[in-house]
């Protein structure tokens, strides 16, 4: 079940974007330190076409299978804690999208990727923090995906390849987590472990790069940036999404974060 497209072709294939979403809800709280994130994250939808209908692969879900959120009215989930009154009563109210949803999961039944639809699943922070600055008008359909959470990074990267055709259809595919996410490691492991994404998601030979990013435990200080991988699997299904393309990523946003470097990729 395809997207309706007006009768009219998409002008362009959709980008793919890995994104760092921020501590929590600090980000729309104007946190000194994620100032620039902010500013980066608001001034998304000035440089690409507005999409039809928004994909988010949140690093904050993970099921046995690919779950895909199917409610046509998704709800809200606030989980963290801590943090002022105001963060528990954040609206997100985008609507869902059932048929992309739907979509989404004959495309993984086509490639033999288990999958179910999630009629329950609200928009957790990793989908609507971001959001709620790239998109303050909540005026796009959203579906939201989650994570294996066998955290195999060569199912991540086969997800991703599964979900390519959408960009043909007006479908902005986002995957929402943070290129360092262990605050145990150092600010100069967190440089060497992005200097090291850098180099391989922006390298001419996607193959080697699917192979390395594999591989990635075997990355300069990759357990130090990352002792648990769900905040970096998003990235491996944005970089299947765009294989087909055969295009490398650029580095479209670098920075210090809680004086740790993160950045955000776009194919």
């Amino acid at each position: 079940m395809n997207i309706n497209t007006s009768n009219q072709a998409q002008s362009a294939l959709m980008p793919v974007i890995y994104i760092p979403h921020g501590g929590g809800p600090m980000p729309l709280l104007g946190d000194a330190d994620h100032k620039e994130l902010i500013a980066y994250l608001s001034q998304i939808h000035n440089n690409i076409e507005t999409p039809k209908v928004i994909l988010m692969i949140t690093a904050h879900w993970e099921s046995h299978n690919v779950s895909i959120s199917s409610s046509p009215q998704p709800g809200m989930i606030y989980d963290y804690g801590g943090f002022p009154q105001e963060t528990y009563q954040y609206q997100y109210p985008a609507s869902g999208e059932p048929k992309v949803a739907n979509q989404i999961a004959d495309l993984f039944k086509a490639k033999g990727i288990k999958s179910n639809l999630d009629m329950n699943r609200g928009y957790d922070h990793g989908t609507f923090v971001p959001l709620m600055l790239m998109y303050p008008n909540a005026d796009i359909p959203v579906v939201q995906m989650s994570l294996l959470r066998s955290l195999n990074p060569k199912e991540h990267i086969k997800i991703g390849e599964a979900l390519s055709t959408l960009r043909e259809q007006g479908v902005l595919i986002v995957g929402s987590g943070m290129s360092f996410h262990n605050f145990r490691g150092s600010l100069e492991e967190s440089i060497e472990f992005d200097n090291w994404l850098n180099e391989t998601l922006t390298a001419n030979d996607m193959e080697q790069s699917k192979q390395d990013l594999i591989q990635w435990e075997q990355a300069p200080s990759a357990r130090a940036c990352h002792a648990r991988e769900e905040h970096l699997l998003p990235m491996h299904v944005c970089f299947g999404a765009a294989m087909k393309q055969n295009t490398p990523a650029t580095r479209v946003f670098s920075d210090y974060l809680f004086n740790r470097k993160i950045s955000a990729f776009m194919w």
